[in-house]
Formats: structure tokens, sequence, C-alpha cells
């Protein structure tokens, strides 16, 4: 299993870390040893002093696939959730200062957690769908899946080029503005729409 994972894909986010709007998504991997356990905490890495939160919409493939075309994307998967991409954003501005790939601040054991998944068919139009994050009761990201710069169906077609895609696999599709840090004892919570599908503590 292998969670590959989109980065600016809302122009509101790319503009508030002063990145540039991209033309063609932005790729990179987690391993499995990133996905947080169920029922766990997430443990802030003695690495990092600044550790942020990203909301984002998730989606589970349920059927092998290589170089997929768009129009036959929505067929690799079923169930989607929300999950969050943990960013050291200190160390990752000093990967992206010395022009290194970015795998110590996003790829590091427990940086990607993942809520519990929904039908799709549930909802009418899948880039229709509100979610957001509450940090202690407090709403600090709140997007809608129509900003994404690149839907679901491209970002698995473009990713299928390059990875085969296999039975499990997490794509997670970006997050919209409102990214920030994470503090011991913080309470996070995940939701689609009013639905409540991720909730973690952090240590």
């Amino acid at each position: 299993m292998k969670i590959i994972c989109i980065g600016r894909n809302y122009a509101d986010h790319a503009k508030e870390l002063n990145n540039n709007i991209p033309t063609e998504p932005v790729l990179f991997l987690k391993p499995e040893t990133a996905l947080l356990l169920k029922r766990h905490p997430f443990f802030i890495p003695d690495f990092s002093n600044d550790v942020h939160y990203e909301i984002e919409l998730v989606v589970k493939i349920n059927r092998l696939g290589k170089h997929i075309e768009e129009r036959f994307a929505h067929k690799y998967y079923n169930e989607i959730s929300v999950g969050l991409d943990f960013t050291a954003r200190d160390l990752q501005a000093t990967l992206k200062e010395k022009k290194l790939p970015w795998e110590r601040a996003k790829a590091f054991d427990g940086s990607a957690a993942v809520g519990k998944f929904v039908d799709k068919n549930k909802f009418k139009d899948i880039q229709d769908i509100n979610f957001k994050l509450e940090q202690n009761g407090q709403v600090v990201q709140d997007g809608h899946t129509k900003n994404m710069l690149f839907t679901v169906n491209q970002i698995i077609a473009e990713a299928s080029k390059y990875f085969t895609l296999k039975i499990g696999d997490l794509i997670y599709t970006g997050t919209p503005a409102g990214v920030g840090s994470v503090k011991p004892n913080d309470h996070l919570k995940g939701f689609i729409d009013s639905d409540l599908l991720l909730n973690i503590n952090v240590k």
C-alpha cells in the first residue's frame, strides 16, 4: 500500500505559502509507515518545532490500474474520507531552500491520518463536497472540492501515468487554505459535510 499526495491543489493554499500555482498536479509519496494507526494519537516529532495540520479529501483505490484515462477514473474508487497530511513546516522550508526533496518533512512515521471511509455514492457529485477541520472545537479549515485546481479524476489519471495504482492505495487530494500549527493536547476533528469521520488527539 502506498499513499499518493497532491500538493498545491487549491489556489488559496498555494498563495498562503507563497508558492506558484501549478499547471499540472504536484505529486509526492508517503510510505505505508506514515499511516497513523487507528485510535492512536499523533505524536509531534522531536525534529520539528512547527508541525502543521492539512485536511484533505482522501480516496481509496479499489482496483489495479495503470495509464488510466480520465473518463474511466471514477471506476477506480468507491470510498472517500478525510485525512490529515501532517507537515513539519520548518523542516520543509529548510529542504526547499536547499532544493532538496520533502520526504523528511512530509513522509515521517504517523504523518498521514485518515478517517472512516464512506461510500462515494452518498454524494451526488464528488466535485461538490464540503469538508472541514476543527481544532479544539474551532473551524480552522473549510474546503470545497469545487475549488480543486485538478479534479479527483484528473489526479487519478495523472498519478497512474507514473505509479501503478493498487487496491488499498490512498490518494490525498490536496488541502485548502488555513493550515496551521498543532500543539500538545490539541483535539482535531475532520468532517465531510456534517459527518464526523476523523477524530485525533495530539501528544
